[in-house]
């Protein structure tokens, strides 16, 4: 089984070095062609406007969409979860190309600039259910999206806690294009809907592997196959977390 990882901008070398950390192989994706090859895909986090225009110069929509319908599994974090809406508010002036796929509405840098990045610990009873481990986990949002709205098939992993008070829309250079996009008493971070899984916080930037294990999972019943059946890299034993080397950075 091998994952592809968006590699246009963002945090795509902190997956590929989470997925070794399961013994499974990643591979950098930049060009359409290299899709054929690959039996998942990881959208990474990072500045959504940029790598939209990337995705548009090298000739990437078309072929995202198309895989997104072959049923394959992909996951975006952050601005993934963006480009994996089927409509997103808050962009700049002009909006950007999305690839859609997730029922839902997605507001850009609903918690606002930079400076107003946090972590937090997050329910997460289905993931829990599906990989053990603690009841919660420690969401790193960076600027990050959430999810306003989502349609009857899509199912909801996550939720966060918000106050009108602490919310930031956005700077001076967005765009609001609903005004009827209030902040709620919480909003959701996280969903599923078929193959496509999408989380406003980078689990990649912790120590903590369960949401790859999760979406490794997805790829497995994708191809009907048990979890038992993945051949890790090099021989490595997926289940060796506790001795795992850690080869970059990462919130602990």
């Amino acid at each position: 089984m091998v994952v592809g990882v968006l590699a246009l901008q963002g945090s795509f070398n902190e997956h590929v070095a989470a997925l070794r950390r399961l013994g499974v192989k990643g591979v950098e994706i930049r060009k359409p062609e290299q899709l054929q090859n690959v039996s998942s895909l990881i959208i990474p986090g990072g500045e959504s406007t940029t790598m939209a225009k990337l995705a548009e110069y090298h000739n990437l929509f078309p072929a995202l969409r198309e895989f997104v319908k072959t049923g394959k599994p992909v996951w975006g974090t952050c601005a993934g979860l963006i480009f994996l809406a089927d409509k997103a508010i808050g962009q700049k002036t002009g909006g950007q190309e999305l690839i859609g796929g997730i029922d839902c509405t997605v507001h850009r840098n609903y918690f606002g600039s930079q400076i107003q990045s946090f972590e937090a610990e997050l329910s997460v009873p289905e993931l829990v259910s599906k990989e053990g481990g603690p009841e919660t986990f420690r969401g790193v949002f960076i600027r990050a999206p959430a999810v306003l709205e989502v349609g009857p098939g899509v199912e909801v992993l996550a939720e966060y806690p918000v106050s009108s008070t602490s919310v930031l829309y956005s700077s001076s250079a967005v765009q609001i294009q609903e005004e009827n996009a209030l902040p709620e008493k919480k909003v959701i971070v996280a969903v599923k809907q078929g193959n496509l899984l999408g989380t406003a916080f980078h689990p990649e930037l912790t120590s903590d592997t369960r949401w790859h294990s999760y979406f490794m999972k997805m790829g497995s019943e994708a191809q009907e196959e048990s979890p038992s059946s993945i051949v890790p890299v090099g021989g490595v034993d997926p289940s060796f977390n506790e001795k795992a080397r850690i080869d970059l950075p990462i919130y602990q």
